[in-house]
């Protein structure tokens, strides 16, 4: 009787990975792939069928697995062009060797179809849809996030960069645009030998690396080839970011392609025309017509995401890819990452992305802070930041206005890339050297005392501690402030930050402080560049025929000029000293110091710049760089 029931339920599972029948060729070019009522309710119940058979198979493996036998997953249905997926998942991600020539721009073959894969079940997608825009969102945010792709601009000066052109999804765009430019300065010539997480130096050879490698300015000329590689390898490194470094989950929309002819700009605009009239506006319209992959093998998510590109690059592209990045995470995974998981992932009312998106395509976890570690609040308590450090940073205004605190992980990422955010909006920050990331001795003195005193800091990011914890730093650090200067910072029962630093700046390095007398240590300088993905008009431009103004991103290159000296009072007075021709200034070094090529500017965008390089003096030419 057993064996006869374990033969139902292998059949049931064969059933339930046999492919629909093949639809009749239909008049339009393009069309939304849809089920009939029969089809939908057989392929239901094979699936119910097929879970019982799979669930019964799972223990079998697991009772073998404990008495020493290895066993094989069952495979799941592929598309009919997707490799077999039935092989075990690695502990780490391959190398994704991928030929150039297999990377090249998609295009379209007649007859197929793009997105196939499996449906969502109705829990899951009622979960996922609640998860990123709650249960009462606008149809304005609906129609923000179904109508931004994934694309280059058009204009050349910002040919390197993803446009915007709807409000709201900027948050999942400068994540990804950061990974773009990661893979576009530095990875340019090695597309097939980067892995996941492991970029081509180890921290041996950072310093190395960083002062021979500097990237070229010229992104003009970055050829549509180049871009989609980049871009394909950003996306697929986000995602297995976001499954561990184990899977990679693709949603796609099932599109059937028909007699589709033509450039591959013809193929896209037909497919656009196809989304034209599609919408989401509940759980069952995101079940009916989203289509899922899972991958353990890198260079197999790659090859399958170049040719469904097309589709990322046309309406709900950025919603696509923020779904691809939660399924990969996993919806269970991404609410225990949460402090909140009741609140949309989406914020309302004007649909931005949240932070917990921005830190979950960085550092793969949807945490909603962006201090280092996580916070001990007691009673097993315990507030969730960044676990370590990432690829590309993250800077915010709120630091600024003293509403948050960034850590040193999202300060100082791998390369130096960073997302910002300000209140509403999220924009890129990049240079082309990585030795803009290097510290000199007080520099690093610097960070390894803030270390010292943010592990301290229980107060959720307020930085201040207790005098207990005070006492711990300063034994760590070797720091030994006279006596009467340290019953004056212990005097209120807890010590903040800024008062703390003042009197590290006033005390001698050899009793463990920061006063440098000889005012040459930490002298910088060295060009920044921002991107704002969001369309808008340029000054003085006028598209073809002067008829309107011109819209298109923003890319600004700043000088930034990082004073020697370790307070900016200091160090202007030294400036106009050596303006009126005093030896003894001279002496000191100061007037060696290189001036910014333009005077000081001032923008939202420095005070960010500041939370990363202190006391920066920044300038550009032209319009003010934006941050909104």
């Amino acid at each position: 009787m057993a064996d006869q029931e374990d033969e139902e339920l292998q059949m049931a599972l064969r059933m339930s990975l046999q492919s629909s029948p093949p639809e009749a060729k239909r008049s339009k070019q393009w069309e939304i792939a849809e089920e009939s009522v029969e089809t939908r309710n057989r392929r239901l119940q094979r699936e119910l069928m097929a879970s019982a058979a799979e669930k019964r198979i799972r223990a079998a493996a697991t009772a073998a697995a404990a008495a020493g036998n290895k066993t094989v997953s069952p495979a799941k249905p592929v598309c009919p062009r997707e490799e077999s997926r039935n092989e075990s998942v690695p502990m780490a991600i391959t190398s994704a060797t991928v030929a150039k020539e297999e990377m090249s721009l998609p295009q379209l073959e007649k007859g197929r179809v793009l997105g196939c894969g499996e449906e969502l079940s109705s829990v899951d997608a009622e979960q996922l849809f609640l998860m990123v825009f709650g249960s009462c969102v606008s149809k304005d945010v609906l129609a923000q996030w179904s109508n931004q792709g994934i694309r280059f601009s058009s204009d050349p000066e910002t040919c390197m960069g993803l446009v915007q052109h709807e409000g709201g999804p900027c948050g999942v765009l400068a994540t990804i645009q950061a990974y773009v430019l990661k893979y576009l300065l530095f990875f340019l010539d090695d597309f097939g030998k980067v892995k996941v997480n492991n970029p081509l130096y180890n921290l041996d050879q950072k310093k190395i690396y960083r002062s021979s490698n500097a990237a070229s300015n010229n992104f003009a000329s970055f050829t549509e080839d180049i871009k989609a590689r980049a871009l394909v390898h950003s996306m697929v490194e986000i995602l297995f970011l976001c499954g561990s470094g184990k899977q990679a989950v693709i949603a796609t929309i099932k599109v059937q392609c028909h007699d589709v002819e033509g450039s591959v700009a013809d193929q896209n605009e037909m497919l656009a025309k196809a989304l034209e009239g599609l919408s989401i506006a509940s759980a069952s319209d995101l079940q009916k017509i989203l289509r899922v992959n899972t991958y353990s093998i890198q260079a197999t998510a790659m090859h399958h995401l170049m040719e469904v590109l097309p589709v990322f690059q046309n309406r709900m592209g950025a919603m696509l890819f923020l779904i691809s990045a939660l399924l990969s995470r996993g919806l269970e995974s991404v609410q225990d990452d949460r402090d909140d998981p009741s609140l949309p992932l989406v914020t309302a009312p004007f649909g931005h992305a949240s932070q917990e998106i921005v830190n979950l395509l960085i550092c793969g976890q949807a945490v909603p802070n962006v201090f280092d570690g996580r916070m001990d609040l007691g009673g097993g308590m315990f507030l969730k930041g960044i676990p370590m450090t990432p690829e590309i940073g993250f800077l915010s205004l709120l630091e600024s206005l003293n509403l948050c605190k960034v850590g040193q992980h999202l300060k100082c990422p791998r390369w130096p890339i960073w997302v910002v955010g300000s209140e509403s909006h999220y924009t890129v920050l990049f240079a082309l050297d990585p030795a803009v990331q290097e510290e000199n001795e007080l520099e690093e003195r610097e960070s390894r005392i803030r270390r010292a005193f943010d592990a301290q800091d229980q107060s959720g990011g307020g930085g201040f501690i207790s005098v207990e914890g005070f006492h711990q730093v300063l034994r760590e650090m070797n720091i030994n402030f006279p006596p009467e200067r340290l019953d004056n910072l212990c005097s209120s029962g807890f010590i903040v930050w800024s008062e703390f630093w003042q009197a590290l700046l006033d005390l001698d390095k050899g009793l463990g402080g920061l006063k440098d007398s000889s005012g040459l240590m930490g002298k910088k300088q060295f060009d920044l560049y921002h991107f704002n993905g969001i369309a808008k008009s340029v000054s003085n431009g006028t598209a073809a025929g002067g008829e309107s103004p011109l819209q298109r991103p923003r890319l600004c290159k700043l000088s930034v000029v990082v004073p020697p000296r370790w307070t900016q009072e200091e160090f202007l007075a030294d400036v106009v000293s050596s303006s009126s021709n005093d030896s003894s200034t001279r002496e000191t070094g100061i007037v060696e110091l290189n001036q910014p090529p333009q005077p000081p500017q001032h923008a939202p965008l420095v005070d960010c710049i500041r939370t990363r390089w202190p006391r920066a003096i920044c300038s550009w030419i032209g319009d003010a760089p934006s941050i909104v």
